[in-house]
């Protein structure tokens, strides 16, 4: 019987590979889970969960932006009327726009806040209305990063919407907890997903710096943030709600 055997899980943001939404995705469908995987990227999101299936696990996949609040309304309507509940939301779906303030337009800065915050407040919202509908205990997961804890040059900002998650976060946390309902936020450092290799295609010396910066000496594979996950998600962490989990190689240890 696995960690979180039986539980419906959302996961936004699946269709990248290496990325965290397929890894988290690929990880609780491992340990039990159905796993609806979304994503703007609807191929990418069916990959991924037929990738799932044929490894012997529960997946479906549904093409969703996860800035468009009728598509949020479609999403639960959907998984409530095929599963009856939802025990688990990870918003994982996200964007980096790395400029620095001079070069960071406007248009650069709302997408931002748009995809990173805006998304998170409609997919949480969404989720506890369902979670006390259904009287479910549920776990909220909250992408932010190790960017809202320190400063990062040409992250301004992408910092300014993950910071805004953590602080959202915690408010909900405390508004929820006696419902039973947990939400908590994972802070990435630098990990080895796509998104960096396609980088060190045309950078690969950027590639070895970034491994080098951190203190362990290599950027995280996916699995270790679809590991906290799986401990957010199960019942291992049903007295951890408002917490801020840094998962970095030790790259903010200062």
């Amino acid at each position: 019987m696995g960690l979180v055997d039986g539980k419906v899980c959302l996961v936004t943001g699946g269709a990248s590979n290496p990325g965290l939404g397929h890894a988290i995705a690929h990880k609780l469908a491992s340990e039990g889970a159905s796993v609806i995987v979304t994503d703007v990227d609807g191929e990418g999101a069916a990959t991924t969960a037929a990738e799932i299936v044929a490894a012997g696990g529960k997946a479906e996949a549904w093409e969703q932006d996860v800035t468009d609040e009728t598509a949020w309304d479609a999403t639960l309507e959907q998984i409530r009327a095929q599963h009856g509940r939802l025990d688990a939301l990870i918003n994982n779906a996200g964007i980096a726009v790395l400029k620095t303030l001079p070069e960071l337009s406007l248009a650069d800065y709302n997408r931002q806040m748009l995809v990173n915050m805006t998304s998170v407040f409609l997919g949480t919202q969404k989720a506890v209305a369902i979670m006390r509908d259904t009287g479910v205990k549920g776990s909220i997961i909250n992408m932010s990063s190790v960017a809202a804890l320190v400063g990062v040059p040409a992250c301004s900002a992408y910092a300014a919407a993950k910071g805004g998650v953590i602080g959202f976060t915690k408010t909900i946390a405390a508004e929820t907890a006696a419902d039973g309902i947990r939400c908590n936020t994972i802070h990435p450092g630098l990990i080895d997903t796509n998104m960096q290799r396609q980088s060190s295609v045309d950078n690969p010396e950027e590639y070895v710096k970034l491994n080098a910066a951190v203190p362990m000496g290599y950027m995280g594979p996916p699995h270790t943030i679809a590991d906290a996950a799986l401990f957010l998600v199960s019942d291992l962490s049903t007295y951890m709600t408002g917490a801020q989990m840094v998962i970095d190689g030790g790259l903010i240890n200062q």
